[in-house]
């Protein structure tokens, strides 16, 4: 048997991540009345906008999901499925949404560790594992027409940059890599679903907006 790549663990959270969010970004298009290209589209930029623009930023060029077939057939596949069994899904709705959670918990994580894999410090590792995590559905709902969900005040990428944190923090203590995926994804789901479920939001300000 060959010896385990503990960087195979990395892909799989990864592709995971990836087709959660593909069915998310084609839910949003397929109730916007796109056609199925447009459908296709917001599956894959969803799914792979968070990781594309954190490759380009820490120079980890060509993206990933230009160089491995895999991170281009995951969107590809939740795109058609949600195309086809779209009704299904949207009375999931709720299902989706902890989906959503779980795909913001694995993409901060991957996306911290790759960052620190490329040099980067904690505090910048930790940035970028946030963008991984909202990039995709920033991408999303500009394309959609929509203002970015991570803007209201619905706590989405804060859960996301704590649980990046706490995993470049366990990484730099050289903590196994299972354990370091667990417990960062675990506090970012755990926070995530904790203002789904409680209505946590951040702080907004107080008075008129025009002043």
């Amino acid at each position: 048997m060959p010896p385990y790549d503990p960087t195979y663990l990395l892909v799989v959270v990864d592709l995971v991540g990836i087709f959660v969010f593909a069915i998310s970004g084609a839910l949003v298009a397929v109730r916007r009345g796109f056609d199925l290209f447009g459908v296709l589209v917001l599956a894959g930029t969803t799914g792979l906008g968070g990781g594309f623009l954190r490759d380009v930023l820490i120079d980890a060029t060509p993206p990933a999901a230009l160089e491995d077939w895999r991170y281009l057939t995951v969107p590809l596949v939740a795109g058609l499925l949600t195309f086809v069994f779209h009704p299904t899904v949207g009375r999931m709705e709720r299902v989706i949404d902890v989906f959503d959670a779980f795909g913001l918990s694995l993409f901060c994580v991957t996306g911290a560790l790759k960052a620190v894999e490329y040099g980067l410090g904690p505090i910048p590792a930790a940035l970028m594992g946030m963008v991984t995590g909202i990039g995709g559905g920033m991408v999303r709902d500009v394309l959609a027409g929509r203002p970015p969900v991570v803007f209201n005040s619905d706590l989405y990428a804060t859960p996301a940059l704590l649980g990046a944190a706490v995993a470049v923090g366990l990484d730099a203590a050289s903590l196994p890599l299972g354990v370091v995926v667990v417990a960062g994804a675990g506090v970012c789901l755990v926070l995530r679903l904790l203002a789904m479920v409680l209505d946590w939001r951040a702080p907004l300000p107080h008075g008129p907006a025009n002043v």
